[in-house]
């Protein structure tokens, strides 16, 4: 049924035939009538453009539905784009409220290039843990001065209104999802009339932005839409990302806002579509058991096979296991030390105390460990959780104490079990599975400021090579602060030029600097590109690093 109303608003899109005024590049036609953007200097801006119906009233909870609506005047298409609601992990403070439930936009950059008469587009999906994140929040100022590709950034449903599922067909959940693969529909459809090349879109995202990179390819047809992909810090394969037993929690969410005792899903659906958003997504505090933990409460699920427009009725490992996934080139990606994002916290100081959160582990760390790594919902008995928690502990810590000492292993203790094992596994999936291109590096090269310190509060303690270290370099992001080192510089005209390169290429090769990335499909050891300050430097292993 999906598949299908692709093909047929595919197919009406090509149908239409609109394109920029050359001699205004702010005016662009569309099939919704004109819109008119912004000069900001050496690139237009073209923002906040509605790519789907308000996903509000009757349509919350709902996939969502092609924007129809006809402009009499001409849209202004230069207003900054707004922020979905969340709880923002980011926001300190008791309210972490934020956005507004209208929001399905999407924002085209343009750089000032006139030798070129078209170009390759970049199609961007912000991360957050599929909880909060805005498309503010990456920059677009390195893309646009170097002049080659368009950006198109989107916004998509987060939290409880984007990804609540009572694991039936009645609330289905994914929204968030089925917003993204909406978006990327009207780039196909969309993009030329700004100049850009619908037969060159390049899917890129960050931690739950990659993760929803790899979502969209495990349908076939995403390559109807896409020429290639580049997941970093995040994948489908990830604990964190695809949320087992999510009925209990929808039916819990209900009974936060009031619904009572709902007793079937259909009777819980129009009782939450009553509510206010702000009351359904302010209900995420209680589903946090401290800080923000677990930082993905709700998120992407299996859907029942019954669901109308369905995204994903299977476990991602099983529909690469099947093959019956989109086969375009793909690469994946995690940095040596992306566990800090979730570790840091630890090591805050705690107002009531005066000392670091994580001495707490020590006497509660079988209660917050199934939260912290996300097998809360996946093991059969409380003993189970109990046990593989032990082994954990005794696995990086052996019998030393949570404290500062040891704050290293247990960063790589998140490390391993949120980022590089899931990284690991994806990529031996798709060695035995795979038919396009599939490639992996490594980033190891500490910024100055990063998540780390964000979180800790505190500088006195090296975070290594934290999640998002390298993205910043492409997308700028304020937790790492807007300078870059010399070595930073050259790391990130190499990571453009490569964007460039692979989205161009005819047959699907990577390149980083002077390194070529090798191809992991059907290769007997895992070939992993890894990047420092120094270079790059080709490795085959038996294991990651």
């Amino acid at each position: 049924m999906f598949a299908a109303r692709f093909i047929v608003l595919l197919s009406f899109y090509w149908l239409s035939s609109c394109a920029m005024d050359p001699a205004d590049p702010l005016l662009v036609d569309l099939p919704n009538g004109k819109l008119r953007g912004r000069d900001s200097g050496f690139y237009y801006s073209y923002e906040s453009l509605p790519y789907a119906e308000p996903p509000t009233g009757e349509l919350r909870f709902e996939a969502p539905q092609p924007y129809k609506q006809q402009w009499t005047d001409t849209f202004d298409a230069t207003q900054p784009p707004v922020t979905c609601m969340q709880w923002n992990q980011f926001t300190f403070g008791e309210d972490r409220l934020a956005g507004v439930e209208d929001c399905l936009t999407v924002s085209v950059y343009k750089p000032k290039n006139i030798s070129r008469s078209s170009f390759p587009v970049v199609a961007h999906m912000h991360g957050g843990a599929f909880m909060f994140g805005e498309a503010r929040q990456n920059g677009h100022e390195n893309m646009m001065r170097e002049g080659n590709l368009i950006l198109v950034k989107i916004s998509y449903r987060l939290g409880p209104l984007g990804f609540v599922s009572t694991g039936d067909a009645s609330l289905a959940g994914n929204f968030g999802l089925k917003d993204q693969r909406l978006a990327l529909l009207w780039i196909k459809q969309n993009i030329a009339s700004f100049g850009g090349e619908p037969e060159n879109i390049l899917v890129v995202g960050h931690s739950a932005g990659g993760a929803s990179v790899h979502l969209q390819m495990l349908r076939e047809d995403f390559s109807q839409v896409a020429k290639a992909a580049i997941s970093f810090g995040g994948n489908a394969i990830d604990p964190w990302v695809i949320h087992e037993s999510p009925r209990e929690r929808a039916f819990e969410l209900g009974r936060i806002v009031g619904c009572g005792q709902a007793s079937d899903s259909m009777q819980l659906k129009k009782c939450l579509k009553s509510k206010s958003a702000s009351e359904i997504v302010s209900a995420v505090r209680s589903f946090l058991v401290f800080s923000y933990v677990p930082f993905a409460p709700f998120g992407p699920v299996v859907e029942a096979e019954d669901a109308t427009e369905a995204f994903i009725t299977q476990h991602p490992i099983d529909i690469i296991k099947s093959g019956k996934f989109a086969q375009v080139p793909w690469a994946l990606t995690y940095n040596t030390e992306d566990g800090s994002y979730n570790a840091a916290v630890l090591l805050e100081k705690q107002a009531s105390n005066g000392r670091e959160l994580m001495v707490d582990l020590n006497d509660r760390w079988l209660d917050w460990a199934p939260y912290l790594f996300f097998y809360r919902d996946s093991m059969a008995t409380i003993k189970d959780m109990d046990d593989y928690s032990r082994k954990l502990r005794q696995e990086y810590l052996g019998d030393r104490r949570f404290s500062v000492e040891s704050y290293w292993d247990v960063q790589r203790l998140f490390t391993d079990v949120l980022y590089k094992n899931g990284t690991e596994l994806a990529l031996d999936l798709y060695r035995k599975h795979g038919k396009s291109p599939v490639y992996a590096f490594v980033y190891d090269n500490p910024a100055n400021t990063g998540v780390g310190q964000f979180f800790a509060k505190r500088t006195d303690i090296p975070f290594g090579t934290g999640h998002g270290d390298e993205y910043f370099l492409i997308f700028e992001n304020l937790v790492r602060g807007p300078e870059m080192r010399s070595d930073e510089e050259i790391i990130s005209r190499n990571f453009l030029h490569m964007l460039n390169d692979f989205v161009i290429s005819d047959n699907g090769t990577m390149t980083f600097g002077s390194c070529v990335f090798q191809d992991n499909v059907g290769s007997s050891k895992r070939q992993l590109l890894s990047i420092t300050r120094n270079g790059c430097e080709n490795l085959q292993l038996e294991s990651f690093l």
